[in-house]
């Protein structure tokens, strides 16, 4: 049997929102080992599934998977610990850029990928590409696969015009942005059927455009050489 998100993944996460300290938490730690490790199982599975049309740095199900521990010395919310599962995948090499996530949390799960924080030497060379020529990246975000897992383009944008570039660019919609992200929200339902392993891995998949046009930008030149 593959794989999948099991009730008790939810459940667990349903009490930890009601009893968010360490003196529950403690003493149901034997529970929790138990649940993560399923999640562990599902990523594991996931990053094999990965591996078949894509290749993965990310060694393991379970380094992929994030700690539940927040970190809560810069934040005014000091509750212990992560209300949600999650984890990444990173692609490898320098020619496969862009990464793939999952968070699965009660009313709020969610599959995404693309660039959370690009540095600004890569924001610089995806915004050029897009002034130059928008065109592969519209075509793209209007396959009916994309628009069928994503629907469109997220990410923060600015309000204004970004440095150096003009107000009537004909790409201004896309070269507001600061992050170029996709995200594929999903129900409860979802998250716990059967089928999740193969929805997730689906969606995965279409990102692959997306990915890889990014790649192509981030990593050649105007005469497409290697930089």
């Amino acid at each position: 049997m593959k794989p999948q998100i099991q009730p008790s993944n939810f459940a667990f996460l349903n009490k930890l929102m009601d009893h968010n300290d360490r003196d529950w938490f403690n003493a149901h730690k034997a529970e929790f080992l138990q649940e993560q490790d399923l999640v562990v199982g599902f990523a594991e599975a996931l990053l094999q599934d990965l591996n078949t049309h894509d290749v993965i740095e990310t060694p393991s199900g379970s380094k992929s998977v994030y700690r539940i521990y927040r970190d809560t010395r810069f934040s005014k919310d000091k509750t212990p610990y992560k209300t949600h599962w999650s984890g990444s995948f990173k692609r490898a090499g320098k020619n496969r850029r862009g990464s793939y996530y999952f968070h699965l949390e009660p009313g709020n799960s969610f599959i995404g990928g693309g660039f959370w924080g690009p540095n600004a030497a890569d924001l610089k060379l995806i915004r050029d590409d897009l002034s130059f020529d928008p065109n592969p990246l519209r075509k793209i975000l209007n396959t009916e696969s994309f628009i069928s897992s994503f629907g469109n383009l997220k990410g923060e944008q600015l309000k204004t015009t970004p440095k150096g570039f003009d107000a009537n660019d004909e790409a201004i919609d896309l070269l507001r942005y600061k992050q170029y992200l996709l995200l594929r929200r999903c129900s409860d339902e979802e998250v716990l059927s059967a089928d999740f392993l193969k929805t997730v891995g689906e969606t995965f998949k279409n990102m692959r455009p997306f990915l890889d046009y990014m790649t192509e930008v981030l990593t050649t030149d105007i005469n497409g050489l290697s930089i």
